[in-house]
């Protein structure tokens, strides 16, 4: 709803101020395919292999899985990253252990077990692969800010 609102906003601030939006003014991800065709799928992204821990870019970002996840299903019962992360297994497998922030519930409570709000892990954990960016940015790792 927030979203429609938003859009709508936009437009009539674009209409008030004398601008005009035309079908060729706008891109798609899709790349110029009509609405009605339908479009072959890309090729699938290789993911990176096994690899060191990669380097991260910005203050708490969630460090980026280093290996393939394909078949990793995180279900209400079985969580199969935690098979190497957690701090029972995380020596054996050589993985990085699981943060003690993923102990704690949203209320501030160390807890036993992972917290339910941290529990899947591809919310904010992914994995690398040998994509472009899908537009241009200008984005500045975290070190070179303060040069």
């Amino acid at each position: 709803m927030k979203m429609k609102t938003g859009l709508m906003i936009c437009f009539t601030v674009m209409l008030l101020a004398g601008y005009s939006v035309t079908a060729a003014d706008l891109n798609s991800l899709r790349g110029p395919v009509s609405i009605d065709e339908t479009k072959l799928a890309s090729d699938m992204k290789k993911v990176q292999q096994d690899t060191a821990p990669i380097r991260r870019n910005y203050v708490q970002q969630p460090p980026l899985i280093p290996h393939s996840i394909r078949d990793y299903n995180i279900t209400l019962h079985n969580n199969k990253c935690l098979n190497c992360h957690s701090w029972k297994n995380y020596v054996e497998y050589g993985a990085t252990k699981i943060s003690q922030t993923h102990f704690t519930d949203s209320f501030g409570i160390d807890l036993a077990d992972v917290s339910p709000r941290r529990y899947f892990c591809h919310q904010c954990h992914v994995t690398q692969s040998d994509a472009q960016p899908l537009i241009e940015n200008d984005f500045r790792e975290v070190d070179s800010l303060s040069r």
